[in-house]
This record gives structure tokens, C-alpha cells and sequence, in this order.
């Protein structure tokens, strides 16, 4: 008979989570994500949810993304429609020379030449940051690609070369949480 005890699961009210408004009011990363024609109502929803773990400042749906309140983003968002702020942009290019005049990095998260590897880009804690996340087939949106600072890929060793866009957004705000949370 194995001896190791077996680890404990930790309950809810023994993760001292934070209720929506304590979560509303708590300091946020110098972080916006903009979620440009994502089609997916699933991929909203989980870009809130992981949005909720790491506090960026808002999320911007633009173009034909969905928008709360919906039964499908609520699936996966579970209830994070509620704590995160968001926004909706009709024009992805307006919002992204309104954050470039507010001084937001613009980061394009894509597979472009020159792009740089996400273990190599160098995160300042002394800037604030828009993070693109395109459509789950055409990425970001053509128009834009100009108008973005610096492109930041995840790199990959299989036969897919991509990400679901839910997934990326996961592995980046990660590591942007990681400087910020020092």
C-alpha cells in the first residue's frame, strides 16, 4: 500500500478571490488587448476569463467581434463580462491612432517578417501597451499592420504554426503579468 498522502484540494473561500468590485478598483497592468474580428463567441469568452487572471486595463472588441451579453461568451467567460472592463471600437484603425496618441505600444501578436520571438521581446515596466489578437483565420487585419510598433510571435515547433487566438492571448498576457507583477 502507497503511503503519500494524497494533496488537498483548496476551496473556494480558501483562494481569498476578490469580489467584482474589489477586482473593478484593484491596480490593473498598463495592458489593453484588442480583439480585432474575432468571430468566435467561445474566444471572447475565454479572452475575458483569462483577462479576469491577469488584469489588463480593458479589452476593446472591434470590428465584427461579438459583444456581451451572450449566452456563448458567458459559457467559457464565466461571469468575467461582469469584472473586466471592455469596450466596443467599430474601427480598429481609429482606436489604434487614438492609443498611439495616449502613448500605447502597439503590439501586433502575428507571424509577419521580422517579427519578433515572444522569449526575446523585451517588456518595460515604463510603457503601457496595446496587444493585437487577430481573426482566428486572416490574423490581424491588413490595414493595421502599418500602424503597429512591433510584431511578437509565440514560436512553435509543430505541423500547425498557429494558435487558437483564446490560447494566445493566455501565453501573452502571461508573460506581460510576469514583468508587471514583480
Amino acid at each position: 500500500m502507497n503511503s503519500k498522502q494524497i494533496p488537498e484540494k483548496l476551496k473556494l473561500e480558501a483562494l481569498c478571490r476578490k469580489s467584482i468590485e474589489e477586482f473593478k478598483t484593484s491596480e490593473k497592468m498598463p495592458v489593453v488587448v484588442l480583439l480585432d474580428n474575432v468571430r468566435s463567441m467561445y474566444n471572447v469568452g475565454s479572452v475575458f476569463r483569462t483577462s479576469d487572471a491577469f488584469s489588463p486595463e480593458k479589452i476593446y472588441l472591434c470590428g465584427i467581434t461579438p459583444r456581451p451579453p451572450h449566452r456563448e461568451i458567458q459559457k467559457t467567460a464565466l461571469g468575467a463580462t461582469e469584472s473586466v472592463e471592455w469596450e466596443y471600437a467599430e474601427s480598429i484603425t481609429e482606436l489604434v491612432n487614438l492609443l498611439k496618441k495616449e502613448g500605447y505600444s502597439i503590439v501586433g501578436i502575428e507571424q509577419v517578417k521580422g517579427s519578433v520571438s515572444l522569449q526575446e521581446y523585451k517588456i518595460s515596466e515604463d510603457k503601457k501597451y496595446a496587444l493585437i489578437l487577430g481573426n482566428e483565420v486572416e490574423g490581424i487585419s491588413e490595414e493595421i499592420l502599418s500602424l503597429v510598433d512591433v510584431f511578437v510571435e509565440i514560436p512553435q515547433s509543430g505541423t500547425k504554426h498557429s494558435l487558437n487566438v483564446s490560447t494566445c492571448a493566455g501565453i501573452v498576457l502571461w508573460e506581460w503579468y510576469r514583468v508587471f507583477q514583480k
